[in-house]
């Protein structure tokens, strides 16, 4: 077994893996970006190692930098975790060459399933069923055009090298494929450095059902049942469940021997995914594999009774599996829901910031992975994620109270966060008859259920950190005893001067103001400008695109507020932006033309 292990990430799964090599008694040895000097992650580490640099490029991506302090660390192992270069074929060549164990799959493996189009051939022809579309990359929007004329709309256009719902654009008609086609691009470029898509047929409200698999170095490849992913927004998941609701046992059987292929096909070794498409009518259609440990792993681990990194670890120590096909019990049902510092009633957008207070829930069947604590900071530099909880109970209907219970616990303050959104899903009709809530999650009427439950929880624990009260008093609340029992008391006291002045500064930010009056367009978030799509002097039309901004590794577009002329451009592609600053002014009405 490794004397020591060195963890080439971040955050929450840095420390869920740190836990299970401390029990497994392997030593671990953390990296961290300046930025994250004082994260939860460094600290539980048996040692840390600087890599300096503050952005994931300066940083948790530079290979060199990695290989150093794994050198440093006289580590004999590495663990990549999700994301960053968890399925960078190059990467795990380089940690090989290096000497050192690569927990994970074989890079042969991983350059496979990264090309999403190589994969597709590749499964096509083990037998392995997949969507409709190319098996090779399109070179243009015209081709989309003449594939949406064969095959019917809608169209999704997919980063070849992509994963995480990055890369992904939906088209509905020939009219959408140039602009779709660009976006996919140059997500593409700016994730995988790889600008090269796909296009494959949109399935119309299927169910995102994964397959967990497990492969060892000694032909043993089995599965560990599925978890239905349907619940997103923007293509990233929110809400992972296992078993799904939608999968009988047989069902399970013939997308379990699918998904075993698959991985057969690809020369796995490791713990893996198998991600597919399951359509309303039962069709079940391969879409790619991830070659890492999945964030969703912990429904599978709660249903199972497994430790999924545990086996990642071993199986990379070259043993066996420890279990065969028919020792695999599923038990129960669990669910996880991913709390990101994002604002649904602004359309998911990222909310970075200081996190004031934070208490997590507990109690039977709950679990919280996370990699933060009062005090820490949600940087613009990564993904929004600020943890995931998951309960486990006998059944459905127990596993979803149950988390309803859990997310009413979760106090988290200074940041939005998605508490009161899960709230709202999870009890809503389509969730509780195991829907697949099409077109709910990021509708209006989901978005506001989640704003009242924010404000009941903001309420209930007399936070300050909700929204501003529009009226001159303010809810207060303190704990009394009346007749010696214990209550909760709600006072309405006078509103303190600063908060109607913080109330117009927002109201100014928000609506664009920024000092320069209604023709100011201001950018609504902390980020990286993509892509500026008009010039001076241009005309727009109110709603139309101005430029792209990712923030959190995720792409927003910032749109006209009125029709007229741009005037006094102010950003310029690969430029970064804060909340409030503008982006342009839009002058005048349009000119007509003569």
């Amino acid at each position: 077994m490794f004397a020591k292990v060195l963890v080439a990430n971040r955050g929450e799964i840095a420390l869920r893996i740190f836990r299970t090599l401390r029990e497994l008694g392997i030593g671990s040895a953390a990296v961290y970006s300046d930025a994250d000097a004082r994260a939860p992650h460094v600290a539980y580490a048996d040692e840390a190692h600087a890599l300096g640099g503050s952005t994931a490029a300066e940083s948790y991506l530079d290979v060199d930098k990695l290989l150093r302090a794994a050198e440093r660390a006289g580590a004999e192992a590495v663990h990549p975790g999700y994301g960053f270069l968890a399925e960078n074929a190059a990467f795990a060549a380089a940690v090989e060459a290096a000497g050192l164990t690569w927990i994970g799959p074989p890079p042969a493996a991983i350059e496979l399933m990264g090309s999403k189009t190589r994969a597709r051939r590749a499964m096509q022809d083990a037998g392995v069923p997949i969507i409709p579309g190319t098996t090779d990359p399109v070179g243009s929007a015209e081709e989309v055009v003449t594939l949406g004329e064969q095959i019917g709309y809608p169209l999704l256009i997919k980063a070849a090298a992509g994963g995480g719902g990055k890369g992904m654009k939906v088209v509905a008609s020939a009219e959408e494929a140039a602009q779709a086609f660009e976006s996919a691009q140059r997500e593409g470029r700016s994730y995988f450095a790889d600008s090269s898509v796909y296009v494959e047929r949109y399935l119309e409200d299927p169910r995102h059902v994964e397959v967990q698999v497990l492969a060892d170095a000694h032909g043993n490849v089995i599965h560990l049942g599925e978890r239905d992913c349907t619940i997103q927004r923007r293509h990233q998941k929110l809400v992972e469940e296992t078993p799904s609701p939608a999968v009988s046992a047989e069902l399970r059987e013939r997308i379990g021997r699918i998904a075993v292929d698959a991985a057969r096909a690809a020369g796995y070794r490791s713990a893996g995914t198998i991600e597919g498409l399951l359509s309303p009518e039962g069709d079940y259609f391969f879409m790619e594999m991830n070659t890492r440990i999945q964030v969703e792993h912990t429904v599978t681990e709660e249903v199972t009774g497994l430790d999924l990194i545990r086996e990642q670890v071993l199986i990379a120590a070259g043993e066996p599996l420890s279990l065969r096909q028919e020792d695999v019990v599923l038990r129960g049902h669990a669910i996880e829901c991913r709390i990101n510092a994002e604002d649904p009633s602004k359309g998911f957008l990222p909310s970075p910031g200081r996190i004031t207070s934070y208490r997590e829930p507990a109690g039977p069947g709950v679990r919280v992975d996370s990699g933060v604590a009062a005090g820490s900071e949600i940087s613009g530099l990564y993904d929004p994620m600020i943890a995931k909880l998951i309960v486990h109970d006998t059944d459905r209907d127990a596993a979803r109270r149950r988390m309803l219970r859990a997310l009413r616990e979760f106090e988290i303050g200074g940041v939005k966060s998605l508490l009161g959104f899960h709230q709202a899903l999870l009890s809503h009709p389509c969730f509780v008859r195991g829907e697949t809530c099409h077109g709910l999650v990021e509708s209006q009427e989901l978005a506001e259920r989640a704003e009242q439950f924010s404000h009941r929880a903001t309420t209930v624990a007399g936070s300050s950190d909700g929204p501003l009260s529009p009226q001159a008093t303010w809810p207060k609340t303190t704990v009394a005893e009346v007749d010696g029992r214990r209550v909760v008391v709600k006072l309405l006291v006078p509103e303190p001067p600063y908060r109607e002045l913080a109330r117009r500064r927002r109201e100014r930010s928000s609506s664009g103001a920024n000092g320069a009056g209604s023709a100011a367009v201001a950018s609504p978030m902390q980020g990286t400008v993509l892509d500026v799509k008009v010039a001076e002097g241009d005309q727009v039309e109110a709603g139309e695109v101005l430029c792209i901004v990712e923030a959190m590794k995720m792409e927003n577009e910032v749109t006209a507020h009125r029709a007229g002329t741009v005037a006094h451009l102010a950003v310029a592609p690969g430029q970064p932006v804060t909340t409030g600053q503008t982006i342009c002014l839009i002058e005048g009405e349009p000119v007509q033309a003569s």
